[in-house]
């Protein structure tokens, strides 16, 4: 049975396995390597299940224990062109791994189909990735949107999970200590996805078969659990949807220390 696991999920580092007992992808390594080792030795994840690392883009929070991590386990790295080409600037990738940009058309690995998909993001090439399991499951990462585009829709639609952003509640984030100009580029389109703009597109997914979703990116200053979670609820309520029946609605935690492996 497929498996998603948030390991790490929050402005201060993301990571997320996808797999099963054996064999398995990292999308992100935003923490250090060692973190990523106890995280998945908490949640039995076996590092040798790992066969390759997705990254979505070149910011610290979803890059910061790749070298480390890819290079101690000889790990093959994949992203856009636009990501690897902003990787090698920053002296990330060395000859100790494999790093690849990959098309839209997606690969095959090791029984797996990983197929990106672009993101609104301020980065060199924003994306998030769908992923075919073994037993022909699909989960989908889809964080670090400032805004949710025909190809996000089409790309979570019919999936059995999703991992989605809801980042921040926005009066929250306007009364808050951060500067104008990180306030701005948060809400702006190629920034983070509110918890608002996150709910109001779950009905739709609801209605196109997708059942499961976990809340991620969350804000630790700007969000709470519970507000993410209750807008979400409350607007798919709003639609007739019924938690439990219709839909499943989780929340990524910052540290996962085996609180939340969601099955699919």
């Amino acid at each position: 049975m497929a498996r998603i696991c948030p390991l790490f999920s929050s402005s201060k580092g993301n990571s997320t396995y996808i797999g099963d007992e054996h064999v398995g992808i990292l999308v992100d390594v935003g923490r250090s390597a060692k973190q990523i080792e106890k995280a998945l030795d908490a949640n039995n994840i076996s590092i040798s299940s790992i066969k390759a690392i997705f990254v979505t883009h070149e910011h610290s929070d979803h890059i910061q224990g790749l070298r480390i991590f890819a290079s101690r386990y000889k790990l093959n790295v994949f992203a856009s062109g636009g990501t690897i080409r902003a990787l090698e600037q920053k002296g990330v990738l060395t000859s100790s791994f494999s790093a690849a940009a990959i098309g839209f058309e997606g690969l095959e690995f090791c029984g797996m189909h990983i197929k990106m998909f672009e993101t609104p993001h301020d980065s060199s090439q924003s994306v998030g990735y769908i992923v075919d399991t073994v037993d022909y499951r699909r989960a989908v990462v889809a964080t670090d949107i400032g805004c949710v585009t025909d190809s996000i829709r089409a790309a979570i639609s019919g999936s059995d999970v999703v991992l989605l952003e809801s980042n921040h509640d926005v009066r929250m984030l306007q009364n808050g200590v951060y500067p104008y100009y990180l306030k701005r580029r948060i809400l702006s389109e190629i920034g983070h996805l509110s918890n608002d703009d996150c709910a109001r597109e779950l009905p739709s997914f609801v209605k196109s078969g997708t059942c499961k979703f976990i809340l991620a990116h969350l804000s630790q200053e700007n969000n709470l659990p519970e507000l993410a979670y209750e807008t979400s609820v409350c607007q798919l309520s709003y639609h007739k949807m019924v938690n439990g029946r219709d839909f499943q609605i989780l929340v990524a935690p910052p540290q996962n220390m085996g609180v939340l492996n969601v099955n699919f």
